[in-house]
């Protein structure tokens, strides 16, 4: 039997490798699939459908081609990105990359009022609510196999599919209380964003990136909450999980010196604030990954 070149079939096929987890509906159009640990740049062909974008985590600089050369701008953590049917895309980035993709197939397409927002590219652009039912779903996708998963997860990705097709919720140019809209705000976010992902055992207090940011604490966190689905704090010691478990998988640095080494005021705390986050303690999770 002929191999059906839809979506997936392609990005494997480019990458090398199979998805690190899959969940698609039967009949219904759409396919949603975990990638991850892509180191340099690769071509993607044109694809049969749509496709809606999350950057959950990684390395903070992500380009895409644009024309004469690679995009100034970059996608990081919590951003989204469309790419249209049948448009071929160029990516480069410096390290590793994790990204959740969805598919929506052209008969979906030709059913929403605005499926014009599908019919170019937009590249790194805020979306919080559907980066955080992105991240809820994956998060589903890795529990526990009750009976009701399968159909609790298809109903979180119709909500994801139903908020993509009817495009982003219009914000006022310099809203507030919305995410920073001006090119400025939006650049000195992501600024503080990518210096807590660069160095994050660094002393990120909130008062200090407020005063970056040039608004207040509160208004710092509705408008960060908003942008990546979770709080300056969580954000911060994502970071520092995050960075905790690449040192545990790939150098032979002890528990103490990790935790010594990104900022965690003792082991035990460490230790906790790691289990809560992967499930199981640090030395478990070092013997459970291949070095």
């Amino acid at each position: 039997m002929d191999q059906v070149w839809d979506n997936k079939a392609i990005i494997c096929d480019a990458l090398g490798r199979a998805p690190d987890v899959e969940f698609a509906s039967i009949g219904e159009g759409w396919s949603l699939c975990r990638w991850r640990q892509f180191i340099g740049g690769w071509q993607l062909p044109p694809m049969p459908d749509a496709t809606f974008i999350v950057h959950i985590s990684g390395k903070p600089d992500v380009r895409t081609w644009q024309r004469d050369g690679w995009s100034e701008n970059k996608s990081i953590p919590g951003c989204a990105t469309t790419i249209p049917a049948g448009m071929p895309t160029g990516w480069l980035l410096d390290g590793e990359l994790d990204v959740v993709t969805l598919s929506v197939s052209s008969d979906l397409l030709k059913t929403s009022p605005r499926a014009a927002q599908f019919e170019r590219m937009q590249f790194a652009f805020a979306d919080p609510l559907g980066v955080a039912l992105t991240r809820q779903i994956l998060a589903e996708l890795y529990a526990p196999d009750p009976a009701e998963r399968e159909a609790y997860v298809a109903a979180m990705v119709n909500a994801l599919k139903a908020h993509i097709l009817s495009g982003p919720a219009p914000q006022q140019h310099g809203a507030q209380d919305g995410i920073p809209v001006t090119e400025f705000s939006a650049y000195r976010l992501h600024t503080i964003m990518n210096a807590i992902l660069a160095r994050p055992e660094a002393d990120h207090s909130l008062e200090r990136m407020a005063a970056t940011a040039g608004v207040t604490p509160s208004h710092f966190c509705r408008i960060f909450r908003k942008a990546t689905g979770m709080s300056p704090h969580q954000y911060v010691l994502k970071a520092r999980l995050d960075r905790a478990q690449s040192l545990l998988t790939q150098s032979g640095i002890s528990i103490a010196a990790i935790s010594e080494s990104l900022g965690f005021t003792s082991q035990s705390h460490f230790s906790r604030a790691f289990r809560n986050y992967a499930g199981i303690a640090p030395s478990e999770y070092r013997q459970s990954r291949p070095h």
